[in-house]
């Protein structure tokens, strides 16, 4: 089965190697082999590489598994937490209704 090519902007590639340095590097401050960390998180130890060098091809739940057996999991739950483009974009969008005048009360005279 052929999978479809895609391109990867440069911008993209560098966050992702940027985070799979940020993994391997919390790996090392506990001491802990990539074969350890890839039989924790039921990978092989040749995706937790990829992993570690960022490539784009590895699912986002095997990263998953690897920050969880690394105790990072945590950090999962920050991705998109500030999305002030998104919030500037929805205020945007919200318009303000108008209310209905008041009935205004007839007296007696």
């Amino acid at each position: 089965m052929n999978r479809a090519k895609y391109t990867m902007l440069p911008r993209l590639t560098k966050i992702l190697e940027e985070l799979g340095e940020a993994i391997k590097l919390a790996r090392l401050r506990r001491k802990l082999s990539m074969e350890q960390v890839a039989e924790r998180a039921g990978i092989s130890r040749s995706t937790l590489w990829q992993i570690e060098k960022g490539l784009p091809n590895v699912s986002m739940g095997y990263y998953a598994q690897v920050l969880f057996v690394l105790g990072l999991e945590k950090n999962l739950s920050n991705i998109a937490i500030d999305d002030v483009l998104g919030r500037k974009l929805q205020d945007a969008e919200i318009l303000v209704k108008k209310r209905a005048p008041k009935k205004q009360i007839m007296k007696d005279e």
